[in-house]
Order: C-alpha cells, then sequence, then structure tokens
C-alpha cells in the first residue's frame, strides 16, 4: 500500500471509532477514506459509502479499520453469491456490481499512475477496462492446501490473516471441472486414509492438490504435492483417480519438502496417463506441464493477446523478443505477423513446453532459450541482432532493475509492457519515459473477475 505520506500526523488508537466516508478503491480492493488528512484503508467498504470504522492497525503513513456499521450504503453494493465471500479473501469484490469493478479497475491503474509517475494524465490514454460477458468459473487451475477437520480431508485458502484452512468445494470462479476433480480428490484421500500434511508440524504426506484442465479439450491434470518423495499407497491413489475420475488425463506428483508458502518443488514425477495436456486459444493449441505458466482465464487470454497484437504494430517485418515467456503463448500469438521471434525464460520446464509449442505449430522462426533477457539481448546485439519490438510479461514484483536498463541500451522501437499490477508498472513505465520512450495507450483487462487484480497492456514507443 504505497501511499503518499499524511499532511498531518494525529493521534489514533486502535479500537477508535469514528465515522468515514470512502472516497474509492485501493490496489487490494479496499474502501479508502480520509479521517483528518490521515488515509485510512477499509477492507470490504466501497466508494461513496458513509460507514462507522473502528481502527485495527496503525502505521506511519496510514491506517487500517473495519467496518462496524453501514451508514449510507453504495448503490453500487450487491449481496456476494458466494457463501464463504467474507471468510475466503480469495475474491474481494463480490459485493459490488460488475460494471462498476471494471470501472475501479481503470482508476487502479490510474492512481498507480498518478502516484509513480509525472506523466501528464489528461493526456494518458487509459481506455475502459475490458470485463466478460459472464464472470464466472473461468479459472482454469486451482491449487488449494489440503488438511485436516476431525476426520475429514479438507482442502482451500487460508482465510485473510489466519492459518484457518477455508474448505473450498464449491468455488464460484473455478471451472467447474476443477472443482469436481478436487472434491473427489480428497474423498479418495480420505477413503484411503493418506496422511495429510500438517504446516505447524510440518509433517504429513499430501500437502497440496493441483487441478488443471484445458477449457477447450477437457482434459484434466492433477498434481498431488508431497512432502516426501514416498507417496503412501501410491498405486492405490492411482487406481481410483482412474476408476472415479476417468476424464483426468494426467497424474503428476511434485516433491516439495521446504517449509514454504510457495507451492511447487523442484521434483516432479509421473504418475499415470500422459505428462502433459493439452488447450487451445484461437487457432493455437499449446501443451503443458505441471510446473508451467500459463493464463488461468482463457477466454480473457485471447482478449488480452488480441490487444498486444494491436499494441504491436506489426508488419511482417519486425524481429520480437518475448521476455518472461512462460510456455510461448504471447510469442506464438504473434508469431505469423513477424520476421522472428525470441522467446526466454528461466523455468527449463518452460522453454520446453515453449519449444514443443512452436514445433507444433511449424513455426521455423520462432525460438525460445532457458536465461535471462538482461543477460541475451546484449549477447544477441553483439551478434548483431536487435529486436524491434520487446514484449515483457513479468510477474508482480515488475520488470527485473538489469532488463529494464538493457532495454533502454537496446533501444526498441516498440515495448509492449504486460502487467498484473498497476504500482511495479507505473514504476517501470516512470523509468523508461526518463530514457526516451513515451505512452501510446495503456488497455486494462479483466482477467481476474471480482478480484482487485487488473492486468492491463501498455504501448509504449521511442522518441526519435
Amino acid at each position: 500500500m504505497n501511499q503518499k505520506p499524511a499532511q498531518k500526523s494525529i493521534n489514533m488508537k486502535i479500537g477508535q471509532k469514528f465515522p468515514l466516508t470512502i472516497k474509492r478503491l485501493g490496489i487490494n480492493g479496499e474502501g479508502v477514506g480520509y479521517f483528518k488528512k490521515q488515509v485510512v484503508f477499509v477492507p470490504g467498504a466501497l466508494p461513496n459509502e458513509e460507514i462507522v470504522a473502528e481502527v485495527t492497525k496503525i502505521n506511519p503513513r496510514f491506517s487500517e479499520a473495519k467496518v462496524v456499521k453501514i451508514r449510507k450504503p453504495s448503490k453500487e453494493r450487491i449481496e456476494p453469491p458466494c457463501p464463504i465471500f467474507d471468510q475466503c479473501g480469495g475474491c474481494q469484490l463480490q459485493h459490488m456490481n460488475y460494471a462498476a469493478t471494471l470501472r475501479e479497475k481503470r482508476d487502479i491503474v490510474k492512481q498507480a499512475f498518478e502516484r509513480h509517475t509525472k506523466l501528464n494524465l489528461e493526456k494518458l490514454m487509459i481506455h475502459d477496462t475490458i470485463g466478460m460477458d459472464d464472470p464466472w468459473d473461468y479459472r482454469n487451475k486451482s491449487q488449494l492446501q489440503v488438511g485436516k477437520r476431525g476426520d475429514e480431508v479438507i482442502a482451500g485458502l487460508y482465510a485473510m490473516n489466519s492459518h484457518t484452512l477455508i474448505d473450498l468445494t464449491q468455488c464460484k470462479v473455478q471451472h467447474k471441472a476443477t472443482n469436481k476433480v478436487t472434491h473427489i480428490v480428497k474423498q479418495i484421500l480420505a477413503d484411503l486414509n493418506v496422511s495429510i500434511y500438517n504446516e505447524r508440524k510440518h509433517k504429513g504426506a499430501i500437502r497440496t492438490i493441483v487441478t488443471r484442465v484445458g477449457f477447450e479439450t477437457g482434459q484434466v491434470q492433477v498434481v498431488l504435492v508431497t512432502k516426501e518423495e514416498e507417496l503412501p499407497r501410491k498405486e492405490s491413489i492411482v487406481a481410483e483417480i482412474k476408476k472415479r475420475l476417468p476424464e483426468v488425463t494426467s497424474i503428476i506428483q511434485n516433491i516439495n519438502n521446504q517449509k514454504t508458502s510457495i507451492i511447487f518443488g523442484e521434483k516432479t514425477v509421473h504418475l499415470a496417463g500422459e505428462e502433459v495436456i493439452e488447450e487451445k486459444l484461437g487457432d493455437l493449441s499449446f501443451t503443458l506441464s505441471a510446473r508451467a505458466f500459463f493464463q488461468l482465464n482463457p477466454e480473457q487470454t485471447v482478449k488480452l493477446y488480441n490487444v498486444v497484437k494491436q499494441a504491436a504494430k506489426l508488419t511482417g517485418k519486425e524481429k520480437v523478443v518475448d521476455a518472461y515467456c512462460g510456455v510461448g503463448t504471447i510469442g506464438l500469438w504473434l508469431a505469423k505477423d513477424t520476421a522472428e521471434v525470441r522467446g526466454m525464460d528461466v523455468i527449463e520446464a518452460s522453454i520446453v513446453d515453449a519449444r514443443n509449442n512452436a514445433k507444433n505449430h511449424d513455426y521455423h522462426h520462432v525460438s525460445y532459450e532457458v536465461g535471462k533477457a538482461e543477460t541475451l539481448l546484449p549477447r544477441w546485439q553483439k551478434e548483431g541482432w536487435k529486436p524491434d519490438v520487446v514484449v515483457v510479461d513479468p510477474p508482480r514484483t515488475g520488470c527485473d532493475e538489469k532488463l529494464l536498463q538493457t532495454i533502454i541500451e537496446v533501444k526498441p522501437k516498440r515495448m509492449v509492457y504486460v502487467s498484473c499490477n498497476p504500482s511495479t508498472l507505473a514504476k517501470d513505465v516512470d523509468r523508461l519515459c526518463k530514457k526516451g520512450y513515451k505512452v501510446k495507450s495503456i488497455q486494462p483487462v479483466d482477467m481476474f473477475p471480482w478480484t482487485a487484480q487488473v492486468e492491463s497492456v501498455t504501448e509504449l514507443v521511442r522518441e526519435k
């Protein structure tokens, strides 16, 4: 929550109550108000609401509070369809009508540029957020922690700010196939009395159930993340999954023996079925291994990638770099309109998938390498190869500092920045603009309806 320092230091106490008018949404979907010029974040409150707030946490630059009473509710407030919306924390905005969430997501992007850049926002073209026609059942992958509640095996997410595991049996934003498969796998583990991982004791076998479905192909992959390499009752688990879930085409084990919140460990074991599943985006097919990154909302991914293509302004003559390429989705989406595409990623399994995907589409002008763009780009430039367009799709932390410096030195004519974090996007764009680039447009895309997350595509061109 990067906010400007409060203009005036005031004394505020935990438990203090006061009336508050909510002005806007913050980057995490919380309501933002001002009490005696002090910024106050209130989860669950909506813009234009008048509430009674109670202080729960005090920081030097802002305070956090909870809603005690809503004196004047927003006209955009609705009843959340999910019965555990207030416990789970996975969705932050199910209590707001969908059209309003799209407007607020555009505003979150705008706020980030106000806070982290000196760009003229009146001239900055931030388009309306591209939403979904039906914003439910859209996630193609679930990663649910496994636990015990008495004799019952549960799988879900930890409640906000706690270690209480909330069972997500019928999540409304997950594809129905992932809900069903996870539910049955839980039953199988319970029926076979397989030991379940205990986070506090760091003991037990099964840590996480990961389920991914191909929207277009219907193929389903199950990954059991275990603490040790030995999977108790392995043959019985595999046999029961095959028996009860014929739609599952790939069964994988991943081993993670670290005390960590990171889902996957380094070692993956193929248990049964295929090693990968297939998914289609438009006319393209992709093979996905267990650890490979792939966009979680296929329907919106097509819209997102079409925005990327539009921003790249390709004529068929351009050399394109696809940085943070994953399994090669963006580069392959652009490939037929380019002279050459080169992609890179630090995850070797993703590059193996990317190469296979390029080969399967008979693209001989597309290549992928394991490594960092900030290492490969200078090497290619020394060899006489310079990109016309660089596409980046970094993690939430934004572009690596060395990569930004490399792009500034290599000087591609055009850059397309796909971002899932408006704050790091704005900071990176500010740096690029100080070094000769100009923002042509920013297009927010709602990849994750009902959450505070907003994806965006920023088109940058190098000024002569």
